[in-house]
């Protein structure tokens, strides 16, 4: 199994690049967002997943060791293949992606291609314990949009999705208006 490659991009075909490490090319598909940032010539170094079929052998790139932890989630979940899951990393960002879970999002989840309702409630069920607890998942809608809104503002300020979650669930139950949430996200983050 090939579990990294460091080497220099020598084509790149939508959605596609081909690497070559030491004399040999590797065809690595890989995510809009790395594609979009990647050029012909320059060096790049992937985590990689291998995916073994009776037909092919496909690898799977991705720039963090974090984003293929994410992926092997993803594709843990039944009935989502790997190129379903490279979809959802098309479209967004593992910050995203685990926020979506956490917030259990099923509409993030079905706008991306091949993958319906169905297997987007799967992926929330599946992995919703691996991100955040059940509590801070049951929530109204009301609380999600509250919720969503309190991390979208506190990653305006330069948190991370990861410490805004955080500081929702530790406060959560203190406050009422979204204002007073992100006060008091704000202070829990300053005594951190």
């Amino acid at each position: 199994m090939i579990g990294s490659l460091r080497g220099i991009v020598i084509l790149r075909n939508d959605p596609y690049i081909f690497l070559e490490v030491g004399g040999v090319g590797y065809k690595v598909l890989v995510s809009g967002s790395v594609f979009a940032s990647t050029k012909q010539g320059e060096k790049l170094a992937l985590f990689t997943y291998t995916h073994v079929r009776e037909d092919a052998l496909d690898l799977y790139g991705f720039p963090s060791a974090e984003d293929l932890e994410l992926f092997e989630r993803l594709i843990g979940v039944s009935g989502v293949g790997p190129k379903t899951a490279m979809n959802v990393f098309s479209l967004n960002k593992r910050d995203n992606i685990i926020e979506a879970i956490v917030n259990a999002d099923v509409d993030f989840f079905t706008s991306v291609p091949r993958l319906g309702r169905k297997n987007a409630q799967k992926i929330i069920i599946e992995l919703k314990q691996k991100f955040g607890s059940s509590q801070e998942l049951d929530l109204s809608e009301k609380d999600k949009k509250q919720h969503a809104d309190v991390v979208r503002a506190l990653e305006s300020l330069g948190f991370s999705p990861g410490e805004a979650r955080e500081a929702i669930v530790a406060v959560k139950d203190k406050g009422g208006t979204t204002q007073e949430l992100v006060r008091l996200a704000l202070q829990y983050l300053g005594k951190r």
